[in-house]
């Protein structure tokens, strides 16, 4: 069992049925049509678009969290497809996504350049890429997400892997988290939402 399977395998959610904050409080600008979740775990950020009227695609590696996902989206009366892979071996459909999302998504860097830059490819003219993730400063606090440095990401370089999209948020900030049992606390992250022209 896969250490995302082990991490899922209780019965809670482990990062709440609510969506993430900073989603929530860009929602409104995802165009309509379909949207594909990068790593969407649980499915808490994919039922709450599905709910929001978008055709939701959660891609994640852990079997364990599409159960739990497929789960949730049932009891909100919401329908997720939900694919199996991972990012590594998933391609993004050119062209094809009103809004891709990438919640607390960290991969090693040369794979996590390729899953941007297959990002910006895979929005529509006038599509949305909405990212949240820890930053380096991260290990000072230890409220969550990975431990080894080359995970953790800053403004700069996601801004660098993003090309070919108008970043209209691109910050860095310490906020308070509050995601179930495992995004507790004081938290420094990064914030991205980029429009593709057209």
């Amino acid at each position: 069992m896969s250490m995302w399977d082990q991490r899922y395998a209780r019965d809670e959610y482990i990062y709440g049925t609510t969506p993430n904050d900073f989603l929530a409080s860009v929602a409104d600008r995802i165009p309509a049509g379909p949207v594909l979740c990068l790593a969407d775990g649980e499915g808490r950020n994919g039922a709450y678009l599905a709910a929001r009227g978008h055709e939701v695609t959660s891609v994640d590696a852990s079997s364990v969290g599409l159960e739990k996902a497929r789960k949730l989206a049932e009891t909100q009366g919401v329908t997720l497809h939900l694919v199996h892979a991972d990012l590594a071996d998933f391609g993004i459909a050119p062209g094809a996504w009103a809004g891709i999302v990438s919640i607390f998504l960290h991969l090693p860097p040369a794979l996590r350049a390729r899953v941007h830059a297959a990002s910006v490819a895979g929005l529509r003219p006038g599509g949305v890429f909405v990212l949240e993730a820890y930053t380096p400063d991260q290990l000072h606090y230890g409220t969550g997400g990975p431990r080894e440095p080359d995970l953790l990401m800053t403004r700069d370089a996601v801004g660098r892997e993003l090309d070919g999209l108008e970043l209209r948020i691109a910050r860095e900030l310490v906020r308070t988290m509050a995601e179930g049992i495992v995004h507790h606390g004081e938290s420094a992250v990064v914030q991205i939402l980029g429009v593709k022209p057209g």
